[in-house]
């Protein structure tokens, strides 16, 4: 008799299933997966590095490259290290703006994430369901900050600028007649907030929509229910957080037990699962859809009968007035030493942390009363998980490998920065 032994596969870098560019050895008896390693650093741009070399503020647009299917997110940590250094307060309103729009990416990362997840098992039509909605999402974005995906929106002290009065307009073009980019424009009349409030109204019947080709599919089941399981102390033991420690039934979320900006007076629920399957984390992550949306719908009410500022009057950290660096020799002088120079963060050390949409999402600062950080450290959320896909895969085949990559909503920005 022939010798029977393991063979390897590699799996990925260019694989579609990878997410990126996940290099994973897979060992294998038969179909089935003896051992899974995973190999990362293909896409390291040196971020961490990076920081060093850059003011304060022209490191923002980085975080918005590091996971780049939730930029809002990752920049609000980074700027709330910032502001934990130089003990600046932050406007009211910028901070409702501020949980709007970390809401907003919660939906676009988790849209993005359900899409992609039920191509990734065999499912087609979700997909172009939830790319339909991510565009009025990335329109929001758009009318913020100009940019539709890396926004540098918020910034040390508060954001960019107060919520535009008018909404983008689209145009007739040849693709279109004019009848039908009316209709395309008819919740675009009035300012962002009303273009917001519109979409709240319409989205859970979108999720609806997503749910009806997926929850009660048999397929889908049969792809996801029961595989891999990962009980409620090894998730706590592998750093899991968000999605994916809640659908293993534990209720933790930085939301609701350490909360930040405003989000203690938002009414809103932790869906955490029960079996600690994929089909469980599936479940998690819409449910979090609905009740981001309801997070969303609060702020806009707040934003809606309270005008203010939103950035703080601290001018050691905040650019003068336009109207002023234009017509006053000192606020000019001002404006380009802040841009050129940056400001200067006393000597110390901060680490902060967001309920980013994949889990905790933690900077780590250290200043030595420069310009520039002395040290910065990102924590990844995807990082953590990944680390436990040899663990989550073992025993199961190929095609569940798949799956598990897929519901641990892995981003490699992040993971190789």
């Amino acid at each position: 008799m022939a010798e029977i032994k393991n063979y390897t596969l590699n799996f990925g870098p260019q694989h579609p299933a990878a997410h990126g560019v996940l290099r994973l050895v897979l060992e294998l008896d038969g179909e089935v997966i003896q051992r899974a390693d995973p190999h990362i650093g293909l896409l390291h741009r040196g971020t961490e590095k990076l920081a060093e070399q850059k003011t304060y503020l022209q490191s923002v647009p980085y975080m918005d490259r590091l996971d780049y299917v939730s930029m809002m997110c990752n920049e609000h940590a980074y700027v709330m290290a910032i502001e934990k250094l130089l003990g600046v307060e932050v406007p009211l309103r910028a901070q409702y703006i501020r949980v709007m729009f970390d809401e907003i990416t919660r939906i676009l990362n988790h849209l993005m994430w359900l899409g992609a997840h039920a191509l990734d098992v065999g499912a087609m039509g979700p997909f172009l369901y939830c790319f339909r909605d991510r565009e009025d999402l990335f329109d929001c974005y758009e009318a913020v900050s100009g940019a539709r995906m890396h926004a540098a929106y918020y910034r040390p002290g508060g954001v960019y600028r107060d919520l535009p009065d008018a909404m983008p307009q689209h145009r007739p073009s040849i693709i279109r007649s004019a009848k039908a980019i009316g209709k395309l424009n008819e919740n675009r009349q009035g300012s962002l907030l009303d273009f917001i409030e519109d979409f709240t109204r319409r989205f859970p019947t979108y999720v609806d929509e997503y749910e009806t080709l997926l929850t009660d599919n048999r397929i889908w089941k049969q792809r996801t229910v029961g595989i891999g399981v990962v009980s409620p102390e090894d998730a706590k033991a592998m750093g899991f957080t968000g999605a994916m420690l809640r659908g293993s039934g534990v209720a933790w979320d930085l939301r609701k037990h350490q909360p930040y900006e405003v989000y203690d007076l938002m009414d809103f629920d932790i869906p955490v699962g029960t079996n600690g399957d994929c089909y469980d984390r599936y479940l998690v992550r819409v449910e979090e859809l609905r009740q981001s949306n309801r997070i969303i719908k609060q702020c806009v009410e707040w934003l809606r009968n309270n005008p203010g500022p939103v950035m703080t009057d601290n001018r050691k950290v905040a650019p003068p007035g336009r109207v002023d660096m234009k017509t006053n020799m000192e606020s000019l002088i001002h404006h380009f030493k802040l841009f050129t120079e940056g400001f200067h963060v006393p000597p110390g050390e901060a680490y902060s942390a967001v309920e980013h949409p994949k889990g905790e999402f933690g900077i780590y600062l250290i200043s030595d009363g420069a310009n520039k950080p002395y040290r910065m450290k990102l924590r990844a959320p995807d990082y953590a998980h990944l680390q436990s896909l040899d663990e989550m895969a073992r025993g199961h085949m190929i095609a569940d490998a798949v799956t598990i990559i897929g519901t641990q909503d892995i981003v490699f920005g992040s993971i190789d920065r």
